[in-house]
């Protein structure tokens, strides 16, 4: 992947290595010593300096992982080997910065933010490490001498299965700017031992298998089988040891709750919830390190352990099945991300692997606030949570129960706490997203817990109803418990009331939620709602994935400053014209297409020409992102080049440039129309790539198992990148800030942060189409009023060629499912009302593609004015809105010697 560029520009990754630098010692926690503070200068002299950082010496230390670490044979040739002892040579160097930056943060005792997101999409590690501890140069020199290059060792990491999309690859992108910055973070999940799925195509259909990611160990995690935390579930509640005070006990009216808690210090008592089954947390670390600074923070991983993993009693009767029930019962809990729900079991599964995760996080956190002899009142002001979407929302209550019941404060000081320490960031505007568990499920698994979410209920519509008097309708819309049979808990609800602030991700997500989604809590609590548009890590999305371009930026910027500042991009509209950095930006682009060109090739055995028009259309299968309609465009593109051709309109297809049309997601197991779609993309690419009359005019490409190494493949290639969800469903989306940063001209429908990025490089340099947010809502209000004749000839068109079979027709019906959600009075997604705008932006594209100059020129716009996206802003954002926190960055430099 190194390009000529890349090669010659030299760019300084990190602080020199050149002195060796002494570790701290001032820092060191003396407790921990346990009385053996005379061994301190020993044991800090054995190993006072940091790892040297030379070629020699990163040669010693791979070889050394070879023969000790890994006992293999140095002699033998073997990428694998030698990528896992390249990783844990680099793991070495991250542990001790590490190491260190915890003690000092511990010795500061800054405030820490805990970024709680039930998934992380953290893409291949090897290459961001060396770059963010600046010895990436170092040890592609060391492993070349040895026989080995970088790229090839890279190839051999797999890509974590610890998340399936958007979400989770935000909450990365926040843990490595958090990181650079040097803000006290620490991020939490789940260790998820098979991934999502890993997704393969097979009879023009998605199949679903299990992701082994792990089959070969991750050599960047470190196992804590020190830090474990019991997790229980199920069981009952005692109503003696619930009641703190008897003569407080009453019947809430309006959440059928039978207890009340005590105002004043709770004294030890029993077990107030007892019985039930304990699962085991137990933690595995990542180092997350910092980019140009000795800062690393942590990313906590939970897998579940039975609390009894071999009953021998039972084994030596006989029982050799019940001797491991509990183990067997306990480790699915972490097998898979997104469990699914259709089904009781399923349901069931999800919310107590929430629940694993939140309890264990938790409790962890509180741990770590006990170091030191305080008030727990004190919480706030040096813990800030963060709730990822709804997920951890079961947080609220269990940070509740374990102040209650474990630490014993009284309802009002933990609801204090609570409130001042947790934050929720919503990511949905669409209702049927946003999670709802029904009451006996809960009532089921977690009993304690339902009875602190309907206390807080009780109380918040106390105050619901003192504010709004004589409106029992807004106090049912504001209810926790959702009325119906069964009741269900509102999970969204219950983040709102428990949490000091609620954040949107893009301006027209925040003002949907105040307006439309959350209209009632927003006048209630006016101040609680902050927007804050989401950011993408460009270090590693532009410096990593595109060195090519990135060695432009460097050369026409006059240097790497723009690594830690894109502000300083801005100076490219002063060279915009130049026809040298024209041809040195279309050369870094048409080396990443080769690239792609070459991988379909290999990957998914079809022939492409790398001067046509990438077009690339990469995420989430989903009906709101319309990859449908899409398609529908290659099949009308198709059939009109097909019309043309017969009737040798040679001027009309002159007009039409070459176009290779790139998918890529993945669909829900058991999501059948996203599947279908999937599968209509499949059936298209093999009748458009077959035949003869198309040639090079126009290809399909379905890329299978979408995640973020083939992104960081696929986006310095892209020239047109789709983002057309229906206006008012998508909040924010980031994709479109990759694909935008990396000079590709965005497709982009007037939704989520589409709108600002048009805002902020020009809307002239976007194709932007389609309804708004407000029309949508319109429209979707007179759904059942449309009428056939209403449908855009061209997608009738498109329609009855998939109706005649063109493209075949399955017989499990998908293709009928498709038509019939198209018809006027079901189309709730508009594919046909923006159909008709979308054929007209895709031919702006054929006409503007072929003035190369001109589609150069916005290209280079598009990358100079992405700033205000990344994730380094986003994060200063949350910092001074939501945290109330400030940097604290280590430095070894400024250690005494000896």
């Amino acid at each position: 992947r190194e390009s000529p560029w890349f090669a010659s520009v030299s760019v300084a990754m990190a602080p020199s290595r050149a002195k060796r630098l002494l570790r701290q010692k001032s820092y060191v926690d003396e407790a921990e010593m346990d009385g053996h503070e005379d061994q301190k200068e020993k044991l800090w002299c054995l190993m006072n300096t940091y790892l040297p950082c030379d070629v020699l010496s990163l040669q010693k230390s791979v070889i050394q992982h070879v023969e000790y670490t890994l006992a293999r044979r140095r002699y033998k040739r073997d990428c694998g080997t030698f990528f896992q002892a390249t990783a844990h040579s680099v793991r070495d160097r991250l542990i001790e910065r590490w190491t260190d930056t915890q003690q000092y943060l511990a010795a500061k005792d800054s405030k820490r933010v805990y970024y709680l997101s039930l998934e992380y999409m953290i893409g291949r590690t090897l290459k961001n490490a060396m770059s963010c501890l600046g010895i990436r140069n170092e040890y592609t020199e060391a492993l070349g001498e040895l026989g080995y290059e970088l790229e090839e060792l890279a190839d051999e990491e797999r890509d974590p299965g610890l998340g399936s999309g958007g979400l989770g690859r935000l909450a990365s992108c926040f843990l490595d700017s958090l990181a650079t910055l040097n803000y006290a973070a620490w991020g939490y999940g789940i260790r998820y031992s098979y991934g999502m799925f890993e997704q393969r195509i097979a009879a023009k259909s998605q199949v679903e298998f299990p992701d082994f990611w792990l089959t070969k160990g991750y050599p960047w995690e470190v196992d804590r089988a020190d830090v474990q935390y019991p997790v229980k579930m199920y069981g009952h509640v005692d109503p003696e040891a619930a009641n703190f005070n008897a003569n407080l006990n009453h019947k809430h009216e309006d959440t059928g709750s039978s207890y009340d808690f005590d105002e004043e210090t709770v004294q030890d008592k029993d077990s107030v919830w007892k019985g039930g089954e304990v699962v085991l947390a137990e933690g595995y670390d990542v180092p997350v390190p910092g980019f140009r600074t000795w800062n690393t923070n942590n990313m906590r991983l939970w897998t579940s352990k039975a609390s009894c993993e071999f009953d021998l009693m039972s084994f030596n009767a006989g029982q050799y099945y019940a001797a491991i029930g509990e183990k067997e019962r306990s480790e699915p809990l972490t097998s898979v991300l997104y469990p699914c729900d259709n089904n009781a079991p399923g349901k069931e599964l999800r919310l107590r692997q929430q629940y694993f995760f939140v309890s264990a996080t938790l409790q962890d956190i509180v741990r770590r606030f006990k170091k030191k002899p305080r008030s727990l009142l004190e919480i706030p002001n040096k813990v800030a949570i963060q709730l990822n979407d709804t997920h951890p929302a079961i947080a609220i209550p269990e940070l509740m129960r374990l102040l209650i019941d474990e630490e014993h404060l009284a309802w009002e000081g933990a609801w204090k706490v609570v409130t001042n320490t947790c934050a929720y960031t919503n990511h949905t505007i669409m209702p049927e997203a946003l999670e709802l568990w029904p009451v006996p499920m809960m009532k089921h698994i977690l009993p304690r817990h339902l009875q602190i979410i309907y206390e807080i209920n009780h109380r918040f519509l106390k105050e619901v109803r003192t504010k709004f008097k004589d409106d029992p309708e807004r106090v049912s819309r504001m209810s926790i418990i959702e009325e119906g049979e069964p009741k269900h808990v509102r999970m969204a609800h219950l983040a709102i009331v428990g949490c000091h602030k609620v954040n949107g991700v893009a301006k027209i997500h925040s003002s949907l939620l105040c307006r439309r989604l959350f209209p009632d809590f927003h006048q209630m609590w006016p101040d609680k709602f902050v927007s804050i548009t989401n950011g993408v890590n460009h270090r590693r999305w532009m410096l990593q994935a595109n060195p090519a371009m990135s060695a432009v930026l460097s050369k026409w910027t006059g240097g790497t400053d723009w690594i830690d500042d894109l502000a300083k991009l801005t100076q490219l509209r002063d060279f915009v014209d130049s026809k040298e950095l024209q041809r040195d930006w279309q050369e870094a682009k048409m080396y990443n297409k080769a690239l792609l060109a070459r991988f379909i090739g290999e990957a998914c055995n079809i022939s492409v020409d790398s001067n046509a028009c990438f077009d690339v259309h990469v995420k989430r299968i989903h009906e709101y992102k319309r990859q449908l309609m899409n398609i529908l465009s290659v099949v009308y593109r198709y059939l009109r080049i097909l019309s043309l051709t017969s009737s040798q309109n040679k001027k009309a297809l002159s007009e039409i440039c070459p176009r290779v049309v790139v998918f890529a997601g993945k669909a829900a197991p058991r999501y059948f129309m996203a599947k279908a779609i999937i599968k209509l993309i499949l059936s298209v690419q093999e009748v458009v790539n077959n035949d003869p009359e198309i040639g090079n005019l126009l290809k399909v490409v379905f890329i299978p198992n979408y995640n973020v190494s083939l992104a960081e493949l696929i986006i310095p290639a892209s020239d047109v990148s789709q983002h057309v969800s229906t206006a008012g469903m998508e909040a924010s989306g980031t994709s479109n800030m990759k694909f935008a940063m990396n000079g590709c001209l965005l497709v982009g429908s007037k939704d989520g942060a589409n709108l600002e990025i048009a805002g902020e490089i020009g809307e002239s340099n976007m194709f932007m189409f389609g309804a708004n947010a407000e029309e949508v809502e319109t429209l979707q209000q007179t759904i059942h009023y449309r009428k056939p004749l209403q449908v855009d000839g061209r997608l009738s068109f498109a329609l009855d060629s998939i109706r005649k079979g063109r493209f075949g027709w399955p017989d499990d019906g998908s293709f009928q499912v498709i038509l019939d959600s198209l018809e006027p009075d079901k189309d709730r997604f508009m594919v046909g009302h923006d159909f008709g705008s979308y054929l007209e932006v895709n031919e702006a594209i054929d006409r503007l593609y072929f003035d190369r100059e001109e589609w150069t020129k916005k290209s280079i716009l598009s990358c100079a004015h992405m700033e205000f996206f990344s994730s380094d802003r986003c994060i200063r954002e949350y910092a001074q809105k939501i945290w109330k926190m400030e940097p604290h960055q280590f430095r070894p430099n400024d250690l005494s010697r000896c």
